[in-house]
């Protein structure tokens, strides 16, 4: 009987040390496992709070009221004179954030990074905020609006609102890629006239005698540089659009109809701009800056060059298939500059002739007369067709 107890107190402590021996090993495994994923954590931790400076609007896929009420409170405090239509003008209340990112709010220490979206300084005791968005003007001269890239594209059906829209190809041809200049001159100038109300040529040089940009290098010779009157302005604000599209005229669509104009922005085409080239002329207008990166065809070409002032919009824009969320619609054909810019021969003198001339010459040779980063590439089939087409071949 004895010997039986101390069989059965011995197995008890055989179970009592191995259960010991488990939790001693456990204990040190977990301590192991949290100390090894715990650096992970913190880099994963890492990542996501970066992200929370941003708002990627492609992940936040909600109706645009969800968040956006219309008009809001501020909006004739902010509106300048001339703007008196009821607008968003400032950032969503606080719950539209709360619903989905309360962690993030309380749970991120005194100056959550979420915060940072709107606020300059995220603090209990600073409530100032960037400026929103719209009105354009205003947004971008602060910090944050200077170097701003919108997550939307603005869909603008021109064939609705152009009263006549010319054409810029003979509708009686097969051949609809031949040029023929074909615009009735009755109707011309009806379209000229609309096409002026959102586009004007941007800081011209008029009748001064600083034609660049930004100052020349002395040196520059006929190297290209960046000159005033380059590009054409583009609505960047609601002003001209509510004076058509408000409660008061009732036309569709309605001011608060965000989504029907703003889409998410298409993936970006390829285009005539070298980012390098912008920086080393010291170019830091917005407006500039995001008229030439949007530049699909030629990157170099001035608007308000003298022989190019004469010509109507029409004679390079084909408006009534312009897509302004297809670059493909919205690229300038090379058939445009056959009239003044492609001839027979580079005798002639051509500049598109003499550029393809060069290139056959020396195949590092880089067309400059138009392109910036196209300049680089092979010629495209387009240009020698418009040079046979000039040969009559």
């Amino acid at each position: 009987m004895k010997e039986g107890c101390e069989n059965q107190i011995g197995s008890i402590r055989v179970i009592l040390f191995i259960g010991f021996i488990c939790i001693i090993s456990g204990g040190i495994l977990y301590s192991r496992f949290v100390t090894e994923t715990s650096g992970k954590n913190e880099k994963t931790a890492t990542v996501i709070r970066a992200r929370y400076s941003e708002f990627p609007h492609s992940k936040h896929e909600f109706v645009c009221n969800t968040c956006h009420k219309f008009p809001s409170p501020n909006w004739q405090t902010v509106a300048r004179s001339g703007d008196p239509f009821p607008d968003i003008t400032d950032y969503p209340r606080h719950e539209s954030c709360l619903n989905c990112h309360r962690r993030q709010f309380f749970g991120s220490g005194p100056k959550p990074v979420i915060c940072s979206i709107c606020h300059t300084n995220p603090s209990p005791r600073d409530s100032s905020r960037h400026p929103f968005p719209n009105p354009r003007e205003l947004f971008d001269l602060s910090a944050k609006g200077k170097t701003a890239v919108s997550d939307f594209a603005i869909s603008f059906p021109h064939d609705k609102h152009i009263e006549i829209v010319s054409e810029n190809q003979n509708p009686f041809k097969k051949d609809r890629d031949s040029r023929a200049l074909f615009v009735n001159v009755r109707l011309k100038r009806a379209g000229e006239e609309s096409c002026k109300v959102c586009h004007q040529t941007y800081k011209p040089q008029g009748e001064s005698t600083d034609e660049y940009f930004t100052a020349p290098p002395k040196n520059l010779g006929d190297g290209f540089w960046l000159k005033k009157g380059t590009f054409k302005s583009v609505q960047i604000g609601h002003t001209v659009c509510f004076t058509c599209h408000s409660t008061d005229t009732g036309i569709l669509p309605a001011p608060d109809s965000c989504g029907t104009c703003h889409k998410l922005k298409p993936k970006d085409p390829i285009v005539d701009f070298d980012a390098k080239a912008a920086s080393k002329m010291n170019i830091t207008d917005k407006i500039a800056l995001t008229a030439w990166r949007r530049r699909d065809s030629s990157a170099t070409f001035r608007h308000e060059f003298s022989s190019h002032t004469d010509l109507e919009c029409a004679n390079c824009h084909n408006v009534n298939t312009l897509n302004t969320l297809d670059a493909q619609t919205k690229k300038v054909n090379v058939l445009s500059c056959a009239p003044c810019h492609i001839t027979a021969t580079s005798d002639d003198g051509g500049i598109l002739n003499f550029e393809v001339d060069s290139r056959k010459k020396d195949l590092k040779f880089q067309c400059a007369k138009c392109h910036i980063a196209f300049g680089q590439l092979a010629i495209p089939a387009s240009h020698n067709k418009a040079i046979a087409a000039q040969s009559g071949n």
